[in-house]
């Protein structure tokens, strides 16, 4: 297709969504060269960060190995028993390496790290002890070796902790981050567009498309950035744009053609990332076999009714038990608190639906004081509410919060007697958010895969909430996160998500 038809559709067609075009947008050269240039964009993105991790990993266990055995001296002119220690650094590094912690990822959460780094650390001081043991017929002492490996564990932790943080602020900022290009204008390349465009802490920046014949801006929901050519314009784009990196997302171009491309990104140095077909099947416990030269990818997914998800449901009722008594004194006064804040119940309830479309009774502290006739909702607001990609939730209609109820709503606390829906068997501590009957029956013809959500118990919180999809936030991408949780659902999962459950209440309440 000729180029100037592409950029004449992208220019004609009717901005959405804060849609960039060829004509009022900055070149994608000026946004690649200008952002993205400098010292801090080398220390942190490509080469640079490939390289600063590990020397800060090694830079901070000679540290902690110095402290831990006592001085600079100590450490050069070591006593035998003490020697093997000094090869403590080299050994947790290289298993850093077999583990896979210096492999580039688009984002990984400082959590994702923290059982690999214990264990590799925990595995490389007895491999010291073995070594002591082999070489000097002894451990050695007992207070050298576990300082040494409490050291290390927190020197390495916070090392980690700290490149993260540094990296995730400047990305934040659009500080650093790889110009990026997307072969497929189409409904899934414009939604990954959109999709880094509002989380940049992915590290990468959207510059245009790719396309043979790019669909129109309404039929994909909008794109912020151009189609800049066809498959045959790979080499002039890279030139004129400097892009590192090409994502492949569907596109009417052949298989044989998209293969080509991304034999080329590999000449050019660009790094190439694909959205697989079927997509929305594929977990994190995909297999990978062969039939001759054929690759095989099998696929398990999770069974919601299995053994592992009574296990979940057996901790969700004991650790609601423990929490309800634990939180008693609490309860109590927030029960005190809202009766005398207005008349009415202490308790709020409301139908929602849970796994397998069954409806419950949903528990919450009132917030508000009780409705008057006149200011119950007009019929027409169901529509309203559910008008666009907005969900439901939040303040809808007037705002009749109480003072301790604001309170209440911006610390969650009026989530917890949520505790007895788990007790009782009606909900999890971690999974979708329920919502009302009403608003799921229009969700499940307007949502695609809306209705998977219920083949799980729902969550006081889930994978949604804690990257901010709370109240009023994309339905379609909660759905999405939703769904994700589900398919890649494991106790580590759950034991992660209440970690970031309470990073985000500290958050709320500052």
């Amino acid at each position: 297709m000729d180029r100037t038809r592409i950029t004449q559709q992208t220019t004609t067609a009717l901005p959405l969504r804060g849609e960039l075009t060829t004509h009022d947008a900055p070149g994608p050269r000026t946004l690649a060269a200008g952002a993205f240039d400098g010292r801090l964009q080398r220390a942190l993105e490509g080469p640079g960060w490939n390289l600063l991790r590990p020397a800060v990993d090694f830079l901070l266990l000679c540290t902690a190995l110095v402290i831990s055995l006592g001085g600079v001296q100590a450490t050069l002119h070591p006593p035998a028993v003490r020697a093997p220690l000094l090869v403590l650094p080299l050994l947790v590094m290289l298993l850093f390496y077999l583990r896979g912690l210096y492999r580039t990822r688009l984002r990984a959460l400082v959590l994702d790290g923290v059982v690999p780094v214990i264990s590799a650390v925990s595995v490389a001081a007895m491999m010291v002890a073995m070594i002591g043991l082999l070489v000097n017929g002894q451990v050695g002492s007992q207070s050298d070796w576990v300082r040494a490996w409490l050291c290390a564990l927190l020197a390495v932790g916070l090392g980690r902790a700290g490149l993260a943080f540094a990296q995730h602020w400047a990305r934040a900022r659009r500080l650093v981050g790889k110009p990026v290009l997307i072969m497929g204008a189409g409904v899934v390349g414009a939604q990954v567009a959109r999709r880094l465009e509002s989380h940049p802490e992915y590290g990468l920046v959207p510059v245009g498309f790719l396309d043979e014949d790019p669909r129109s801006v309404a039929e994909v929901g909008g794109r912020d950035v151009p189609v800049l050519g066809t498959i045959e314009d790979l080499d002039e784009t890279v030139k004129d744009t400097g892009v590192k990196h090409l994502i492949v997302a569907f596109s009417s171009a052949t298989d044989a053609r998209v293969s080509g491309l991304i034999r080329r990104c590999q000449e050019l140095g660009v790094e190439v990332s694909v959205v697989p077909r079927m997509f929305d099947t594929i977990n994190n416990r995909v297999g990978y076999d062969a039939v001759g030269g054929l690759p095989l990818l099998s696929l398990t997914m999770v069974d919601p009714k299995g053994a592992q998800f009574a296990v979940k449901h057996a901790l969700d009722r004991f650790l609601a038990l423990v929490g309800l008594i634990l939180l008693s004194p609490l309860l109590l006064c927030v029960s005190a608190a809202v009766a005398l804040s207005s008349p009415g119940p202490v308790l709020f309830r409301q139908r929602r639906v849970g796994r397998d479309g069954k409806v419950f009774d949903l528990y919450k502290f009132r917030s508000m004081r009780m409705a008057r006739s006149a200011e119950l909702e007009p019929e027409g607001a169901l529509e309203f509410l559910v008008g666009g990609d907005t969900a439901p939730g939040g303040v809808e209609g007037e705002d009749r919060r109480t003072p301790i109820g604001r309170l209440l709503r911006s610390s969650s606390i009026d989530e917890l007697p949520q505790l007895l829906n788990v007790l009782r068997g009606e909900m999890s501590l971690i999974g979708p958010r329920p919502e009302r009957p009403e608003f799921v029956e229009l969700f499940r013809e307007d949502i695609v895969r809306y209705g998977d959500r219920h083949r799980v118990k729902s969550g006081i919180t889930g994978w949604a909430q804690v990257h901010g999809l709370r109240g009023q936030t994309s339905l379609a991408e909660r759905v999405e996160w939703d769904n994700y949780y589900i398919a890649h659902w494991s106790l580590g999962l759950d034991l992660k998500i209440l970690a970031l459950t309470f990073v985000a209440l500290f958050k709320s309440t500052e």
